[in-house]
């Protein structure tokens, strides 16, 4: 066979048999099953996958990105460092020759300042993590080639080419002007998107053109960095410690880059621990989260908490722990946590704070408890408020943020 009809085959054999990629989070099998399930012609899943290329074509013009192309480095002088700007924080003084900045700086809880999008890696960051989760979900469903190819450029430049690459940490993430040169809650800025990465370069390793062996281990090399300095780091302890979010995405990212990088007992250490530390600690019995229901954007911070715990949830069933199962002493539980908001993710009133309410925030938690054996969510799935840009739960069923929130 000459090389032209065998690359056809092997992308004919791409469309009807894909191999189950070892994502972290995401469920490899099942997103072989969907795609066998597009290919037999499910009416629903084409639809989604309509909507998904409609967002990957989206990028095929944008990008690569890169943290050297900042206005000027972060605070330590390195230009491949990550810097960003603490998005709830405000100049208090007019700005003066004396003191451009407007220093001193104070903090005004949800409320995002626009000045964090300007001289720092903040927005370029969502855009690669963005990209580049849609773009492989799209290349693995469609086989078309330019997906995979630009998804491997965004990450070879914002990762590995020793010329554009980002150090594997986040020394200088949410820095506050005149104040700190970078805070431990900054790694709060990787959320839930990065693991979108491990999962987009995993299912681009199933055999993606224009990803290679050697991307693999680039990527491999700087994910084992990354952990190291999440688990060791000074911020990365403190962020451990955190008894909101920020704790729970910290413990999300530590676990699923355990699990990228081969680190099973990591991640099951990191997943079991979420039983007592992370929901019984921070969900009620009656589902409520006290310390997100504490900020002025409560719904926003409910639904984001339980995004990093169904999330951790998705990565434990790969190394044997079964967060869904769990009941605390007095009741806690994940499945409580997603019923308290059932009410107002079906058109029903939030009776707490919320500056900018949206009930398709919780859709995305309310699919993963429904397929976690909840029936009230199971229930109230015909009722959800459809995100911006379609459902995509069947082409990548792991909860994401879905009321986007810069900071």
């Amino acid at each position: 066979m000459t090389a032209a009809p065998a690359a056809a085959a092997a992308r004919t054999a791409h469309r009807t048999t894909p191999a189950a990629p070892a994502t972290p989070v995401l469920d490899g099998r099942r997103l072989q099953q969907a795609k066998q399930r597009l290919d037999a012609g499910d009416p629903a899943l084409r639809h989604a996958v309509r909507q998904l290329r409609t967002k990957a074509d989206g990028w095929l013009d944008q990008g690569p990105w890169t943290v050297v192309d900042k206005p000027g480095p972060a605070p330590g002088g390195d230009p491949h460092d990550y810097l960003s700007q603490a998005p709830y924080w405000w100049p208090s003084q007019p700005r003066t020759p004396e003191n451009p900045r407007g220093c001193p700086y104070v903090q005004r809880d949800g409320e995002r300042n626009p000045e964090v999008d300007t001289g720092t890696d903040h927005a370029d960051r969502g855009k690669v993590f963005d990209s580049v989760s849609t773009l492989s979900l799209a290349w693995y469903y469609t086989g078309r080639a330019a997906y995979a190819e630009h998804a491997a450029r965004i990450l070879r430049t914002w990762f590995t080419d020793p010329d554009t690459r980002m150090n594997p940490n986040l020394d200088h993430a949410q820095f506050i002007p005149c104040k700190y040169d970078g805070r431990a809650i900054g790694i709060i800025d990787f959320s839930q998107q990065f693991t979108g990465v491990l999962d987009a370069t995993a299912i681009l390793d199933t055999g993606a053109p224009g990803w290679t062996g050697a991307d693999r281990t680039a990527m491999r090399g700087w994910y084992r960095d990354f952990l190291g300095w999440l688990v060791h780091s000074e911020f990365g302890k403190e962020e451990a410690a955190a008894d909101n979010n920020h704790g729970s995405f910290h413990d999300m990212q530590v676990a699923a880059l355990a699990v990228a990088t081969g680190d099973r007992a990591l991640a099951r250490t990191t997943a079991g621990a979420a039983r007592t530390g992370r929901i019984d600690a921070q969900i009620t019995a009656d589902g409520r989260q006290p310390n997100e229901l504490a900020r002025t954007r409560s719904w926003h911070y409910s639904t984001f908490n339980l995004v990093a715990l169904t999330r951790l949830a998705d990565i434990g069933r790969h190394v044997g722990v079964d967060l869904w199962a769990y009941r605390g002493p007095k009741g806690a539980s994940l499945t409580g946590a997603v019923d308290h908001l059932l009410p107002a993710a079906t058109g029903g009133r939030w009776p707490y704070p919320e500056l900018d309410f949206h009930a398709y925030a919780a859709s995305d938690l309310v699919h993963a408890a429904a397929d976690a054996g909840d029936r009230k969510a199971r229930a109230a799935l015909a009722h959800l408020e459809a995100p911006p840009g379609g459902d995509l739960w069947g082409l990548r069923p792991a909860a994401e943020q879905l009321d986007s929130i810069a900071g």
